[in-house]
């Protein structure tokens, strides 16, 4: 599929989906848990379509293996297992807040690790994006960065998003392999890496319950999130490269304010439309290529296809 814009959009409403219920399951599915079958069962879900790709890749794979660990260890497994941890302690506000860093971070990355530089129609397009999410989180009154208080959720989190980030500009480098067979290693690398720590969630007596809302907790985490969000999101990098998918976070807390108005009931007001308008703008100025005049600028390079 070669539509990145749609793509990278229904990853950020397939992940503020995930935001939203992982914040409703904490204290009903402990953390490790949860990104333990999430990305298992993921594996599970991807793998019989990934196979035959698998052993024709595995020779690039294996070239590049030790990026592929990296891929699988920050991506899959410290990223998911750090942010659901965090969100049994942050509140929704701060979630979504923190989460409009997530642009930042890959362009950090990507300009530390390969001297990748943000356009200025990128700067401006994300500048733009993360003022019409603040506008959404503050309701349109200022005063409401008052009223946050920043615990270890916060720190935590932030501290997944940057993780995310390094993920996010390390996977434009990625092997020239099939998207399916990229995310069945990742996916069952991943889980591998969690292994540990679930292990430890059960010695310290942390246990899932069991009922019909965890049961369709997990597989709306194994199906959307994971594996169609991942795929989703692979592409679009790989269509137009992290620093201009990178804009595309920012609508996480747009979809999650719309999810909260449909689920519990929120009216709709003018900020969200201010908001919205805003983001949509940003993420349109951030995401579109480059032009001629431009062209002397360092742009990120686009990955093998």
């Amino acid at each position: 599929m070669s539509k990145p814009y749609l793509l990278l959009s229904l990853t950020s409403l397939f992940w503020a989906g995930n935001v939203v219920l992982g914040r409703f399951v904490a204290g009903k599915i402990p953390p490790m848990t949860l990104s333990f079958i999430r990305w298992s069962a993921a594996f599970l879900i991807v793998l019989p379509f990934a196979w035959k790709y698998l052993a024709k890749d595995w020779p690039a794979i294996r070239n590049q293996l030790g990026l592929m660990v990296v891929l699988s260890v920050t991506g899959i497994a410290v990223f998911n297992c750090l942010g659901y941890w965090s969100l049994q302690y942050t509140q929704a506000l701060n979630a979504l807040l923190l989460q409009s860093t997530g642009p930042l971070f890959v362009a950090l990355f990507a300009l530390v690790l390969f001297g990748i530089r943000l356009t200025l129609a990128q700067t401006i397009g994300i500048v733009i994006s993360m003022i019409g999410v603040l506008v959404i989180l503050l309701r349109g009154d200022v005063e409401t960065l008052s009223s946050i208080q920043f615990n270890k959720g916060d720190i935590g989190y932030t501290l997944a998003l940057a993780i995310f980030g390094l993920y996010s500009a390390l996977a434009a480098k990625r092997p020239l392999i099939h998207p399916l067979s990229f995310l069945a290693f990742t996916t069952g690398c991943g889980a591998l890496f969690i292994i540990p720590l679930i292990a430890w969630e059960i010695h310290n007596g942390q246990f899932m319950t069991v009922s019909a809302t965890t049961m369709a907790a997990l597989v709306y985490v194994a199906i959307f999130p994971s594996t169609l969000a991942y795929l989703f999101f692979n592409r679009g990098i790989e269509l137009i490269g992290p620093n201009r998918a990178a804009p595309f976070f920012h609508l996480i807390p747009v979809f999650g304010s719309v999810l909260a108005i449909v689920f519990l009931g929120e009216r709709p007001q003018l900020f969200h439309v201010v908001g919205y308008a805003l983001v949509l703008a940003g993420v349109f100025i951030a995401a579109r290529r480059a032009s001629a005049a431009s062209s002397g600028n360092p742009v990120e390079p686009a990955p093998p296809t």
